[in-house]
């Protein structure tokens, strides 16, 4: 058995309990040397998701994406959106000094109320935006009922 000594040292401890942070904020991070290295981080859409009397809006971001590599499915009342935004090739004439967005695969899932009508969603990509129709079934819409004056 080989053992060998290490230096301590106490900046090193601090990148790597930085690194472990920055990653769990999505922003993974890599020193080397003192030097940042080049990373492909992990990569989550972001969406935003509203509501009115008639439907439920899920939006998401999918820069660059094409529509062909995104796919929505809602199986037992849970929409899940999954993909893969594919890294760029690199060229050989090109050096990367930095690599900031992510690439990679990706799922969210989301699970809908009891009144969102699953066999009427519909989904709609734009300009690098994927929209979620989930419409509300007919029994949960608010009705006006007329009030007669006798």
């Amino acid at each position: 058995m080989q053992r060998t000594l290490t230096r301590w040292e106490p900046f090193r401890e601090m990148e790597e309990f930085q690194n472990r942070l920055s990653t769990l904020f999505g922003r993974p991070l890599r020193r080397t040397n003192g030097r940042e290295e080049i990373t492909l981080p992990e990569w989550t859409p972001l969406a935003d998701i509203t509501e009115d009397d008639k439907e439920y809006l899920i939006k998401a971001e999918l820069p660059e994406m094409k529509k062909e590599d995104v796919k929505v499915t809602v199986e037992n009342g849970v929409l899940t959106i999954s993909g893969e935004r594919k890294f760029e090739q690199e060229e050989k004439k090109k050096k990367y000094h930095r690599v900031e967005r992510g690439y990679g695969t990706f799922m969210r899932s989301f699970t809908l109320p009891d009144d969102a009508d699953f066999n009427k969603v519909n989904a709609q990509f734009k300009n690098g935006v994927l929209m979620v129709h989930v419409p509300k079934s007919e029994r949960a819409q608010p009705k006006q009922i007329e009030v007669k004056v006798a």
